[in-house]
């Protein structure tokens, strides 16, 4: 379903489509049927209840209750993009009508110029493109663009990518640097890379170079948003006003500088990763190498300095935001389910931009982790922020969310937002250039990929990953190849062994920039065999992260652990990790689906000292007792309790 449309371009290679890549079981297929078969009937009920639907018919009139909010529009676009992915695959009668039924409402919505956004339809129709500084106009028209292409890859249908590029092309008329003309960009980044996929999806490059004039425009001066401030005699924002730390105006938004002269990752970590993923878009789309030079500078910047080890980016709830370097606190930590989503963004177009295996194990970290884990195992609850460390009392006193999942948000953007990622999973597992096939995550899995000049190849990935190291490949050929398959050696893997057909390869002349690259003639049904060593690893934080001086955190393969209280008992900041202790892997409980899970002998405080007393002056002692860690994206899915990730030693 895609064009033959191509750009001058740079980089490594793309995606396959979705369709092409059938996650066939284990963790992720379980995860998958979760989220088809539960989460996304879940969210249309969702989106009945709170008016989200109903809003798409233009009927609501002052005084009634269910007002349309100025990012509703995003919502229901998401989860018709999560829907696209899923027919591409799952074919399912009742989610097409139910999707089609949705589409033709906005298409009967969409105003004669092409404008389309529910909120300043009927709320505030005199409003529109008042306030792109605050308000969501741009973000909502880039996931319904998102969702058009998803649509129509997955069933062909034109008439939502018809709706959009229509409104791309209103949108295109409206901003720019040509006379009557507005110079705004969006508060909230999105569109940017929406508008490359529409480019690719209808074969016009227009909507690039609208994209990239979007990324271009950002941060110069005279500041549109001061402009625009002055035209519609609006106050200061909060993300406008030099903080107490003489914070730029705009860095809420990396409105600050132009988007090349910015040197750290600043300001609300889901724009902010939005953003990065857009200029990775245009940079690879376009082949402008200043914008990839930008790209290096933010990634370092995020995933050197300002990642949590669960691949969750955000430190600060009061804004969203990135803060400083090596501030990363745990209980108050932000790592948006959606910011964690937008990185997995911003690495993958990276990965199309050069092929780097860092990319791939931020990736992966991230997916295994920080996304996870904003669902509940059940595929209804879910987390906004995931927190690194909790107590279920500091919550009820803080203004920190719920360390339980939720229902449901009033800004239920994380909601839809895993529900597209993992409908979209598969198209993440390859990276496919110049005779190459770049394999960037190990799940059990089929897939039928595109190697050009009318030659395809049939992967069939089988492995119990990632609760064990081994996977096997087997080719697929109607007829023998040349081409190289390069296999991601992961960053936590300290060794690995390749063989193909039963023959070990020597990888350390086949290694680049971590993969190993096995160039040959393949033929059908070749096997390669790929182990990697997974033991339990303790990792530590740099040292000017100082809310982890003195801690541990527990790893094997691509998982981070943690500690609950239903394992453990209260009061886990008593426990204590010797540095020699051995730890051992086993099956864990039957709530958790037996996922393997960490023991080994630790120690308790003895609070004997403290009995009656608030402080005391005896030296602590401390009595043996066993620890359990489970997988970290598991965690709150039984009895509330205490949870950490980062251990005393």
């Amino acid at each position: 379903m895609r064009s033959n449309l191509c750009f001058s371009g740079l980089g490594a290679g793309e995606n396959p489509p979705v369709a092409a890549v059938r996650v066939t079981g284990g963790l992720w297929g379980e995860r998958l049927r979760v989220n088809r078969e539960i989460t996304l009937p879940a969210e249309y009920e969702q989106y009945q209840k709170t008016g989200h639907l109903d809003a798409w018919k233009l009927t609501w009139k002052p005084g009634d209750p269910k007002r349309p909010h100025i990012f509703w529009d995003s919502d229901v676009a998401k989860w018709l993009e999560a829907a696209g992915y899923s027919l591409a695959l799952h074919p399912d009668p009742e989610l097409e009508k139910r999707c089609d039924e949705v589409i033709g409402w906005m298409a009967a919505a969409q105003q004669p110029d092409g404008y389309l956004n529910t909120y300043y339809i009927v709320v505030e129709p005199d409003k529109r493109w008042s306030n792109l500084r605050d308000c969501h106009e741009l973000y909502c028209a880039g996931h319904l663009m998102e969702a058009a292409v998803a649509y129509f890859e997955g069933t062909g249908k034109r008439l939502f990518l018809d709706v959009m590029c229509k409104y791309a092309d209103y949108i295109a008329k409206v901003f720019g640097r040509g006379e009557n003309q507005l110079r705004g960009y969006p508060g909230h980044e999105e569109i940017e890379i929406a508008l490359v996929k529409l480019a690719r999806a209808a074969g016009e490059k227009r909507y690039l170079d609208l994209a990239k004039y979007f990324i271009d425009e950002r941060g110069q001066q005279p500041h549109y948003y001061d402009i625009e401030k002055a035209r519609e005699n609006r106050p200061d924002s909060w993300m406008e006003r030099p903080g107490p730390n003489n914070l730029p105006p705009y860095n809420s938004m990396q409105a600050h500088a132009p988007v090349r002269e910015q040197q750290n990752a600043d300001g609300h970590a889901v724009r902010a990763c939005y953003l990065y993923a857009g200029m990775a878009s245009v940079a690879k789309a376009t082949g402008d190498q200043s914008l990839v030079d930008a790209c290096h500078t933010l990634w370092d910047s995020v995933t050197t300095k300002r990642m949590y080890i669960t691949g969750g980016v955000g430190s600060s709830r009061f804004g969203e935001r990135f803060t400083f370097d090596y501030d990363l606190p745990n209980e108050e930590a932000y790592a948006e389910t959606c910011a964690a989503i937008a990185l997995v963004f911003f690495a993958n177009r990276m990965l199309c931009l050069e092929a780097d295996a860092k990319y791939a194990d931020v990736m992966e970290r991230a997916l295994y982790n920080g996304i996870i884990s904003g669902v509940s195992h059940d595929g209804t609850h879910f987390f906004y922020d995931n927190i690194l460390a909790s107590h279920p009392l500091y919550h009820t006193f803080s203004h920190q969310k719920s360390p339980r999942r939720q229902e449901w948000y009033s800004c239920a953007c994380c909601p839809p937002n895993i529900a597209r990622l993992l409908a979209s999973l598969g198209s993440y597992l390859y990276t496919i250039g110049d005779k190459t096939v770049w394999t960037q995550l190990y799940i059990d899995s089929q897939a039928e990929l595109d190697l050009g000049n009318g030659k395809k190849t049939r992967i069939t990935q089988t492995t119990k990953y990632p609760w064990e190291g081994d996977i096997t490949l087997t080719i697929g050929l109607d007829a023998p190849t040349d081409f190289t398959l390069a296999l991601r050696i992961p960053g936590w893997c300290r060794q690995a062994t390749v063989a193909v057909n039963d023959q070990a390869v020597a990888l350390d002349d086949l290694m680049n920039n971590g993969y190993a690259h096995l160039s040959r003639n393949w033929q059908d049904g070749d096997l390669v065999a790929l182990h990697l060593d997974m033991p339990v690893e303790r990792v530590y934080a740099h040292p000017s992260v100082r809310q982890n001086a003195g801690k541990v955190a527990l790893q094997r393969g691509p998982l981070v652990y943690c500690l609950e209280e239903a394992d453990n008992g209260p009061n886990l900041a008593d426990l204590r990790l010797p540095p020699a202790s051995e730890l051992t892997v086993i099956p864990g409980p039957a709530e958790l689906d037996g996922a393997p899970v960490i023991t080994g002998p630790a120690l308790r405080r003895d609070l004997t000292p403290w009995a009656g007393k608030l402080y005391a002056t005896d030296r602590p002692a401390y009595v043996a007792c066993q620890m359990t860690a489970i997988p970290y994206f598991l965690w709150a899915n039984r009895a509330p309790g205490e949870m950490t990730v980062w251990i005393t030693e």
